[in-house]
Formats: structure tokens, C-alpha cells, sequence
């Protein structure tokens, strides 16, 4: 429930011996045996030791824990109008093992007061949707090539995973019967590096009210909607419209993505919805208006940063390892960002990778992505001085500025960057109505923020920040 602390006391079963290889060649958690694991709550406004921080592991018995592990119980504050989140596995260099080993889930939080108001579907016909690819043994088990791409440095580590079917709530292609009414769906992209652009295969439309844990200020009818891993699309669709007695949810995002493959007849479908027979009452309906965003100025800004995501390749040219400016998670802390401001971060990515990058702990918001002409000229300056301050990056701006997508201009907290841009966001480290964090955030471990592509941050596209007073 909004506003009531929620405390877990996070507990762990794993076996002695993970089910995938583990390339000790990362940056990764060593413990002296079992698994280690540790929970971030994807989303969430959490005090800094229950934040989930990757140094923060434990085993199981907690007999082996990491450097910043402080205690077995958490407290979520389940604090503002935020309601859909998830929480999955944080581990340092385990990450994308073992959310493919499935330690992830759906947390939803209730609002009774906005939800009361805006009369949108609940109960039953409120739905969390947690979309993933996976690949299958012949028996059954989750199947992953072990084999790097560049064994000689990395043994098993592979740039992206892709698997080869679409599971939904834990089953591949499921269906679902719905009545002739409103449905809420809270859908998640749990993959570790899929992107997916959800349509009806009836040609039919949906309503976007929330994007990542927000709602937008107005609802936003669409076709279809692109969701890079990590991020949550909040929709209504309407089924007493249907034509048709099945409907089909379709994704056809290319893998990688925006310039890889095409997904087949086994990925490029999701979810079956089969439609019931008969018109049904239905009270609930879609509000004109949803929850008023107050919208950043950065005029105001506290600080501003700039932010390089960068790779480097092998002589085949596979990557090899990917860095937020030129610096693994182990480097000094770099961002300080005060409690109660705001600062403009523009996010260079010199790489041909789409990043969803994502902030723990603070809200932002998209101001602008600029397009970046004669990229190979910039890298090289960058990669020279370590980083693009003296590499006079507005002499490589590619025509006018673009805002983002009317569905991602309220608040967010993963943002899709795309390759050879420079995006501009707006971080709030407050809450989104400017009132303090409802605890101390300054404290240790602080915080992190990094691309959710789960191979890209176990190598190691992730940075530690901390809040200061």
C-alpha cells in the first residue's frame, strides 16, 4: 500500500553451485562457496542498505557476505504515486545468470486514493505482464551458450542473450481468456537484453497510462510501443472492441536492437488473449487526465554532467568490455550529487548499442537526444583524453535536437539511449513532488546507475554514485 513500509527479510536457498558457468574473468562476487545474490527493488525510493547494492550479496545462511552487506532485512517505503515496479537479483558479475535462472518478480503498489479517481480496471482485470526470452534443453532446462565470444579473455561471456521463445509469467506463448471489457496491463521486459515492440495482431490500439512507475499526465492512444529491458508500459486495452474471438500480442523489435535480426514465427509472438462471447458491464473507463507532472527546468539545475558509454572491441571486432566513462564499478566515486537538487547528465553513447540506462533511487526526465555526426573523429578524441570535456562535442551535433516520445516525457527512471546520440536528462534526487527522500539517503553504500542490458553491467557498464547533504 501507498505510503505503509513494507519490510522483507530477504532470505537465501540457492544451491552450492550456480547452474550456469561463472567467468571469474569479470568483475564478479567470490564468495567462498554457494551462490550469492543480493535484491534490488527495480523503481523503488529505498534507503541505501536496501537499496540492493551489488557488493551487498550474501550467501545462503548469510556465511558469506559482501563488503557492503549490512543487513538481512529490508524496508521499502512504497513511497509517492509510484505502482508498478519489480525487484530482481544485483549481484556483482551475476546479474544476468541469475535473473536467466529466474530470481526476478512483479511488486505492484496500491494507491487506493488515485486509483478510486481515475476508475481504471482493478482486481481481476488488473494484470502484471513479466515478458522474457528464454532458450530450452530438449529436457527443459534454461539453455545458455556458455562459450564467449572472445574466450581467450573472456571464457563464457557473450555481449547479448538472446533466447529463441517468449515466456510470459513463467510460461512460453500462454494465452489468456478475457471478457469483452478493460484490462490494465502492467507489462515488464525482464529480458537481459531484448527489446520488444508490442502490437495487436488485429490492427487494433491500446492506451499508455504509465511508463516505467509513473503515470503520464494524460493517457497516450498507440499502435505499439517499444520497451528496452527493464522498463514497464502501463496500458488499457478494450476488448468490447475486438472483431476478432483471439487477438495476438507481437513483438517485432529487431535483435540486437535497432539493427539486428528480425525475430522469427517462435519470438515474434508473445500472448494469445481469446475473447470471450457476450457483452459484459463495465465501470471501469480511461481518464482524460491522469496525474500532473511538474515538469524540470534546467535552469535550474544544480550541476551538469556528461556521461560516455563507450566499448571496446577485440581485433574480430566482438566487444570485449563496456565502461560509463572509461571507469569499472570498483573506481572512486565520481558523482556527489547534492540531496534536494536537480542536474542536467547528457549521456554521450559512442557505441552501436541502444542502452537503456537506468538510475537507482531518482526520477528523471528526457529533455532532448541530439543526433552525432563524425563519430569515429569524436570516439578517438574521447578515448584519448578519457573523456569528451575537451572534445567540443556540440561541433558534432547532427542537426536539430529531438524531445522523446510524447509516452516517455513525464518521468522515468530507465531511458532507451540511443546508438550515436547524446541524450539530456533532467535528475531529480528528491521525490517527484520535491518533497526529501522519507529517510537519509546520503548514507553508505549509496547508490548506482548503469545500463540495463544485464551482460553490459556484469562488464561493466555500471558506476557507483552518493548522495551528499
Amino acid at each position: 500500500m501507498s505510503g505503509i513500509k513494507t519490510f522483507i527479510r530477504w532470505e537465501n536457498h540457492l544451491p552450492d553451485r550456480h547452474i550456469f558457468p561463472i567467468d571469474e574473468t569479470l568483475e564478479v562476487a567470490r564468495p567462498g562457496a554457494g551462490v550469492p545474490t543480493v535484491v534490488h527493488l527495480h523503481g523503488g525510493v529505498s534507503e541505501p542498505h536496501s537499496d540492493g547494492n551489488a557488493r551487498a550479496w550474501f550467501t545462503r545462511r548469510f556465511r558469506d557476505r559482501g563488503e557492503t552487506w549490512k543487513k538481512a532485512t529490508y524496508v521499502y517505503h512504497n513511497a509517492g504515486a509510484t505502482s508498478s515496479l519489480w525487484y530482481h537479483d544485483h549481484a556483482l558479475g551475476y546479474t544476468r545468470l541469475n535473473l536467466l535462472a529466474g530470481l526476478l518478480g512483479a511488486y505492484k503498489v496500491l494507491n487506493p486514493r488515485l486509483e478510486s479517481r481515475f476508475r481504471l480496471p482493478k482486481g481481476k482485470y488488473d494484470r502484471q505482464l513479466v515478458v522474457m526470452d528464454r532458450s530450452f534443453t530438449e529436457s527443459g532446462a534454461i539453455y545458455i551458450n556458455s562459450t564467449g565470444d572472445n574466450p581467450g579473455l573472456h571464457p563464457e561471456w557473450q555481449p547479448e542473450y538472446f533466447g529463441k521463445m517468449i515466456v510470459v509469467n513463467g510460461k512460453a506463448w500462454p494465452y489468456m481468456k478475457v471478457e469483452r471489457r478493460k484490462y490494465r496491463f502492467r507489462i515488464i521486459n525482464a529480458s537481459n537484453a531484448r527489446f520488444f515492440r508490442f502490437a495487436l495482431d488485429d490492427g487494433s490500439s491500446f492506451s499508455q497510462i504509465g511508463s516505467d512507475s509513473f503515470y503520464l499526465e494524460a493517457p497516450i492512444h498507440l499502435k505499439s510501443g517499444l520497451l528496452a529491458p527493464s522498463e514497464i508500459m502501463d496500458i488499457v486495452i478494450d476488448f468490447s472492441k475486438s472483431k476478432k474471438k483471439t487477438v495476438i500480442l507481437t513483438n517485432d523489435a529487431p535483435y540486437p536492437f535497432p539493427d539486428g535480426d528480425s525475430p522469427g514465427l517462435a519470438d515474434s509472438k508473445v500472448l494469445k488473449f481469446i475473447v470471450g462471447d457476450g457483452n459484459v458491464t463495465d465501470r471501469a473507463h480511461i481518464p482524460a487526465k491522469l496525474e500532473t507532472v511538474k515538469k524540470l527546468s534546467e535552469k535550474h539545475v544544480a550541476a551538469s554532467r556528461n556521461v560516455v558509454l563507450f566499448e571496446f572491441d577485440s581485433v574480430s571486432g566482438n566487444p570485449v568490455r563496456l565502461l560509463i566513462n572509461f571507469a569499472n564499478f570498483s573506481a572512486p566515486v565520481t558523482e556527489l550529487p547534492k540531496h534536494g537538487t536537480t542536474e542536467l547528465w547528457n549521456i554521450v553513447n559512442l557505441t552501436p548499442d541502444n542502452h537503456p540506462f537506468h538510475i537507482h533511487l531518482a526520477a528523471f526526465q528526457v529533455l532532448r537526444q541530439q543526433k552525432l555526426k563524425d563519430v569515429d573523429e569524436l570516439s578517438a578524441c574521447v578515448v584519448m583524453y578519457r573523456g569528451i570535456g575537451s572534445c567540443n562535442l556540440t561541433s558534432h551535433a547532427d542537426g536539430d535536437p529531438v524531445p522523446p516520445p510524447l509516452h516517455e516525457a513525464g518521468w522515468k527512471n530507465v531511458f532507451k539511449m540511443q546508438p550515436f546520440y547524446a541524450t539530456s536528462i533532467l535528475v531529480h534526487f528528491a521525490m517527484v513532488n520535491s518533497e526529501p527522500f522519507p529517510f537519509d539517503p546520503t548514507g553508505k553504500p549509496g547508490y548506482a546507475y548503469h545500463c540495463h542490458i544485464l551482460d553490459h553491467e556484469d562488464n561493466m557498464m555500471m558506476r557507483p554514485y552518493k548522495l551528499v547533504d
